[in-house]
């Protein structure tokens, strides 16, 4: 096992699968040879791969997302990067109208293998543009896969098999998450799709926490374990497909659920698990299902205030007990 950061995982998978399908290249704002991306995710590709394979483009998401498109149908397996998650709005057309449905509206005779990656989250003050978490727009649309890996391990596999499958994926980062260390194998790593992941094992409560929120939600079990209190992280790594049965099964196990996710909680990411939670397993719960999400609110500038806003190891100690 090596020890790596997040952002290296994730640079690994693109060499790996560049390397061994010539029809992978990249694309995005500043992700070549000058810069390495926004985040330093493709630091050093187009000097190993050049500039055809990672290709820098115009300050416009339409047109990455409408490139990126119209190159997978067409044969080519594109990575797109969108430098900050909010920004995917201005190619909205492109994702959910187009690359969502080409495979369905040409009866699979067209597939979209396409992968956009991005990141989202606050807590680095940078404002409410630049900040957001919105996931759940994209797992509202059907026809695309949506993956949310909260470490390296889960970054690199679940990256691996996007650009290998035959769907579009949104792939979705978290800023925090990118100088984040953990362990992932020598030689070939591959997460599937729809497969959740115990992070942590416990008896008296659930919490299902998504990207950096994992982070969290494993430093609050550990501070609830000092005071008696044994927690059950889970990790859903992708939220299109959702694996419902490992959710299910952990609530109906230890009775009581919290779920956290940095989100709005109206119509958010939280809401959608909760309904699966309510629906499978109701009869096995001793406490109502609590919730811990971000405001319905943009986020502030103000460090203070940010934090503020968004979910935090004390907030979720808190739900847990109440829950207990």
């Amino acid at each position: 096992m090596r020890n790596v950061t997040y952002r290296e995982a994730l640079r690994e998978a693109l060499r790996e699968e560049m390397k061994r399908d010539p029809s992978v290249f990249l694309l995005g704002e500043d992700i070549g040879r000058f810069w390495g991306g926004a985040f330093k995710v493709t630091e050093g590709l187009a000097e190993e791969f050049g500039d055809e394979r990672v290709r820098d483009t115009p300050i416009s998401e339409s047109t990455i997302i409408g490139t990126g498109v119209g190159a997978a149908i067409t044969g080519m397996r594109p990575v797109a990067e969108i430098m900050f998650g909010d920004l995917t709005a201005l190619a909205m057309d492109q994702i959910a109208n187009q690359a969502a449905k080409i495979r369905y509206m040409f009866g699979g005779q067209a597939k979209c293998p396409l992968v956009i990656r991005t990141p989202f989250g606050a807590g680095v003050n940078i404002a409410s543009h630049h900040s957001q978490s919105l996931e759940a727009w994209f797992m509202h649309v059907p026809g695309l896969y949506v993956a949310i890996p909260s470490t390296p391990l889960d970054a690199k596999g679940l990256l691996k098999s996007a650009i290998r499958g035959e769907n579009p994926v949104f792939f979705c980062e978290h800023k925090l998450l990118y100088p984040t260390r953990g362990e992932i194998p020598e030689g070939e790593c591959l997460v599937p799709f729809g497969v959740a992941d115990v992070k942590r094992e416990g008896a008296d409560a659930t919490v299902v926490a998504t990207l950096y929120m994992v982070q969290k939600a494993l430093t609050a079990a550990q501070t609830l374990a000092q005071e008696g209190i044994s927690v059950e992280v889970i990790d859903p790594r992708t939220l299109t497909p959702l694996d419902r049965t490992t959710i299910v099964k952990s609530v109906r196990k230890t009775g009581r659920v919290v779920i956290v996710s940095e989100d709005c909680r109206t119509a958010g990411v939280s809401a959608e698990i909760a309904a699966v939670v309510a629906e499978e397993a109701t009869d096995y719960l001793d406490a109502p299902i609590k919730r811990v999400t971000g405001t319905d609110t943009p986020i502030p500038f103000s460090p203070t205030l940010e934090q503020f806003v968004i979910p935090g190891e004390k907030s979720i100690v808190k739900a847990v007990k109440e829950v207990i």
